[in-house]
């Protein structure tokens, strides 16, 4: 959504990097364009004016002129204003002290509140809670019904006495719901209320009905990121006739300039709470101001990708896989496939790929990445037997074609995912062995210059004797060492006996004791 305005911001700073040091002039130009950026991303122009005139006035300011690189300091405090109008920090929702935790659910038709409250309660189970959906929206057709499917995806409880289509009370359901919500023990109520296609009395009216029915702890306000500026205007009328504690941005995924997610918090003076980032139910986090500056200014957001990748691998599973990769050889097919499925668990890979800073001038190749190659891999890996996963070493020719035919793929294919894997076990067992760089941990050179060293401080004597116990001492036909076992003669380590000394057949060392040892 917003790869216009990261686009813009980009070109703008890049052409800051090369001047050592910024005159009034550079200041000037370089607001003149972020002002135009902002505007062409449909951003409020009451916002573009605070934030430009922030951003000029800290980069005339001694954070600036001393720098020992302006350019970055400029960047800097783009962002810093970036994250305030965006909220500053996190918002949390907040709980009720004794439960249940009311949320109520207002917006305009179409904005996504039903599917919003199906991802709003998986993403609240996942946090150990017990959400209950309400359906208080009898008012479009079929709402209950989809919000009933809703909750079936995402594992959760519905309440919906009335059948909708403009049948029952809503007030009445949404009162009803915290009793019975008390009766079965959910921690969490989500009202889902009706939206209407513009603003009128009776939307209003019915949604405020409903607060002062249920009292909740949270009033969300469900905005759709596409629609512009009609967002700031519509988020102002539920403000004055309704009220509510924060805002959810719905289609983040959008193609839309999405100057909504930086105008709304701006005018209003809610935060944002959460995102709506694609149509999955797991296409939904927290809004967090700074990682949403840090996409902005194509910085990347690596915290995310990091939370994801922890909700998505086992830490006992990952330690396990990490041995494997380590030892090379260990690394199968099977272990690649299963790899493969976690990474697919985590979103679609151009997302992934796109949460990585300097990723947004990459865009034209992000966009030629296609999951459905990552399917072809599997539906190879899936042909094989679990001796060929096991051991690729023993597919031939025949059993390529065989694999090719079983996959809908050509043999070429089959072909260069075998080698490729061959390829990575390599490297892996190079980088197991430490590459072959001196003083890494199992590098083969760090260990014969350790044997070298050793062998060069070595004193071997004239003796042929002791020239044997310095080598190792067992191999040593014409003098016998003592074993090393208990006792005192035990002791001795392996050392040599003196000459012409021999130890009786069947002599047990560990058995020998001095007089007067028990």
């Amino acid at each position: 959504m917003f790869e216009t305005l990261s686009d813009r911001l980009t070109s703008v700073f890049s052409s800051l990097r090369s001047k050592g040091r910024l005159s009034e002039a550079d200041i000037d130009a370089t607001c003149r364009e972020i002002r135009i950026a902002l505007l062409e991303a449909d951003v409020a122009l009451p916002v573009v004016k605070t934030f430009v005139a922030q951003v000029k006035e800290r980069a005339r300011g001694v954070e600036v002129s001393q720098a020992l690189n302006p350019a970055q300091q400029v960047v800097k405090i783009v962002n810093d204003e970036l994250v305030e109008i965006l909220g500053g920090e996190t918002r949390r929702l907040r709980y009720a002290k004794n439960p249940p935790t009311v949320i109520m659910l207002a917006g305009l038709q179409g904005a996504g509140k039903t599917t919003l409250a199906g991802k709003l309660a998986r993403w609240l189970r996942e946090q150990s809670h017990t959400p209950l959906l309400v359906a208080a929206d009898l008012q479009r057709p079929n709402a209950v019904q989809q919000l009933a499917v809703m909750a079936e995806r995402a594992g959760v409880a519905v309440y919906a006495p009335e059948p909708g289509n403009g049948v029952g009370d809503p007030v009445a359901v949404a009162r009803q719901s915290i009793d019975h919500a008390k009766r079965q023990q959910h921690d969490i109520v989500i009202i889902d209320t009706a939206g209407r296609l513009g603003i009128d009395q009776e939307l209003m009216r019915q949604a405020a009905d409903i607060r002062d029915a249920v009292s909740p702890d949270e009033v969300l306000f469900v905005v759709d990121a596409m629609i512009g500026q009609d967002a700031v205007s519509t988020a102002q009328a539920f403000m004055e006739g309704v009220g509510f504690d924060g805002v959810v941005l719905t289609k983040l995924d959008g193609d839309a300039r999405g100057g909504a997610a930086l105008s709304v918090r701006h005018i209003t003076g809610k935060p944002i709470i959460f995102a709506s980032t694609g149509e999955k139910l797991e296409d939904f986090d927290a809004f967090h101001p700074d990682r949403m500056a840090s996409r902005i200014l194509d910085m990347g957001d690596i915290l995310t990708l990091i939370e994801q990748a922890q909700k998505t691998f086992d830490e006992t599973e990952a330690a396990k896989m990490a041995g494997k990769l380590t030892s090379g050889e260990g690394f199968t097919l099977e272990d690649f496939l299963e790899q493969m499925m976690m990474v697919q668990k985590m979103g679609p890979i151009k997302n992934l790929l796109g949460m990585m800073p300097g990723m947004g001038q990459m865009r034209e190749q992000l966009n030629q990445v296609d999951d459905r190659d990552l399917d072809r891999v599997a539906a190879i890996i899936r042909s094989m037997t679990p001796g060929e996963r096991q051991n690729p070493k023993m597919i031939d020719g025949s059993r390529r074609a065989r694999i090719a035919k079983g996959s809908g793929v050509t043999v070429t294919e089959v072909s260069g995912l075998v080698t490729r894997f061959f390829d990575a076990q390599k490297m892996m067992k190079r980088m197991a062995g430490g590459m072959g760089i001196p003083g890494m941990p199992g590098s083969r050179k760090a260990g014969k210059a350790a044997q070298k060293k050793a062998a060069k401080g070595r004193r071997v004597s004239g003796d042929p004797r002791k020239a044997g116990l310095a080598k190792g001492g067992s191999d040593s036909a014409d003098t016998p060492a003592v074993p090393s076992a208990g006792g005192v003669l035990g002791n001795l380590g392996g050392r040599q006996l003196p000459p012409g000394l021999e130890l009786p057949p069947g002599f047990d060392p560990s058995k020998f004791k001095l007089p007067g040892q028990k």
